[in-house]
């Protein structure tokens, strides 16, 4: 303040004390005029060797490379602000933003400017850490070997990485701003954009395809597509990352395989055959079905005679028959040892009865090609039961038990046969 006189210099200066930052005020040659005391404990010297002293003295050609062009806005009417580490005094090593602002008379004339100086050290710390985070994160994103968008709510790049650019063939200048459909095809758009759509509701979702447009030939991709949220919960864009499942995705198709099928026949497992009759009996008012109860007439003596060998080999030849003699659509299972299941769409009680008798006879093809082991033939017939539902039963475990019945009635009456289950109580008085 001009004087020490001045009343309302004398109050602004125990003002200036009270405040716990360092405050100062500089002339258009950027001396010092004033200092409240904190500033002096900030600088760690006296009054007396600051007063009158340039910036550029006291602090260095480099404190006022930082400052000078801060005074220069300040000295024009303008309020501005800088950073630079402070390199002498109790806070050396520590950054610092100093706020210059302007100190205008009555006549709006600037004769001098104020500084404020605040600690931001932490600030700048964090900043840098942030910086340095974002920096790996660029990094990993542009550089991991999969291909990584970000779009906006309408759809629009925002970010591609590396391993886009080099799917599409496209420069990241000629991508970012464009629509992903544009970018990707009508056809491949119209295939994902309902994966979008449902990100767009705030619920990561996954589309796995078999890709065959790779140079190393069909190969099945995996595409995740995450929501990206703000600070209330809304979803302002979507992340796309796809990578390369080939490997896992065979694998687990191997091993579905595996527990689906039965290792020896490769017609399903008695385990899927139940889900699939469970499954089945679901829509049996809309859809009827039957299932059949198959079991070879004379394999123990196969076994016996010729070894299981041949019995394995006859099985094998009895499953490829089975499905053969069925529609691709329908199931064919093995239950246990030369016990096969069929579970087939049936119009009616007279579609099963044709059905049934068509797999009696593709079994005594199986038979009549004749399975040999040393010039003997491996000679069998079956024993076919069956039930329907939802006319016969309407739980899966009724239906098999129905089916197993109606199997063993036909063996009683002379076995190569079939039998409904709903003529087994007739047959057995007569």
């Amino acid at each position: 303040m001009a004087a020490a006189t001045d009343p309302r210099t004398a109050h602004a200066e125990r003002l200036f004390d009270a405040i716990h930052l360092p405050i100062a005020r500089w002339d258009r040659a950027a001396q010092l005029l004033y200092c409240n005391e904190h500033y002096l404990t900030w600088a760690e010297r006296s009054r007396d060797a600051l007063i009158g002293r340039s910036l550029q003295a006291l602090y260095g050609e480099d404190a006022w490379a930082r400052a000078g062009p801060a005074f220069e806005l300040a000295f024009a009417g303008g309020t501005t602000s800088y950073e630079r580490l402070l390199h002498l005094g109790p806070t050396a090593g520590r950054w610092t933003r100093v706020q210059v602002f302007p100190d205008v008379d009555a006549s709006g004339k600037v004769d001098s400017v104020f500084t404020i100086g605040t600690d931001i050290h932490a600030d700048v710390l964090a900043r840098e850490a942030f910086t340095a985070a974002q920096l790996r994160l660029d990094h990993f994103t542009d550089n991991i070997p999969y291909p990584l968008t970000y779009v906006d709510r309408d759809f629009v790049l925002r970010f591609v990485n590396k391993a886009y650019t080099a799917a599409t063939r496209e420069t990241r200048e000629n991508l970012l701003g464009r629509h992903i459909g544009t970018v990707r095809g009508a056809k491949r758009w119209t295939e994902h954009e309902p994966y979008f759509q449902r990100a767009l509701l705030g619920k990561t979702v996954q589309y796995t395809r078999l890709v065959d447009s790779l140079p190393q030939g069909p190969r099945w991709m995996r595409t995740s597509y995450v929501p990206d949220f703000d600070v209330e919960g809304a979803v302002i864009g979507l992340y796309t990352v796809t990578i390369d499942v080939h490997d896992l995705t065979v694998t687990q198709e191997k091993l579905k395989r595996r527990v689906e099928h039965d290792t020896l026949t490769d017609v399903l497992s008695r385990r899927t055959m139940m889900d699939r009759i469970e499954a089945a009996l679901l829509d049996a008012n809309d859809t009827p079905v039957a299932l059949f109860f198959i079991d070879l007439d004379g394999f123990k003596a196969v076994n016996d005679q010729l070894g299981h060998r041949v019995g394995d080999a006859l099985l094998v030849a009895v499953a490829t028959a089975l499905q053969a003699a069925v529609r691709a659509e329908d199931a064919v299972g093995r239950f246990g040892g030369d016990e096969f299941l069929v579970l087939a769409q049936v119009r009616d009680a007279a579609g099963a009865e044709a059905l049934a008798v068509h797999m009696l006879n593709a079994v005594r093809t199986v038979a009549n090609a004749g399975v040999t082991m040393g010039g003997v033939m491996a000679a069998v017939s079956a024993s076919i039961g069956y039930a329907l539902a939802p006319l016969d039963a309407r739980n899966p475990m009724n239906l098999l038990q129905l089916a197993d019945d109606a199997m063993y009635a036909a063996k009683r009456f002379g076995k190569n046969g079939v039998r409904h289950c709903g003529t087994i109580s007739f047959e057995a008085t007569r």
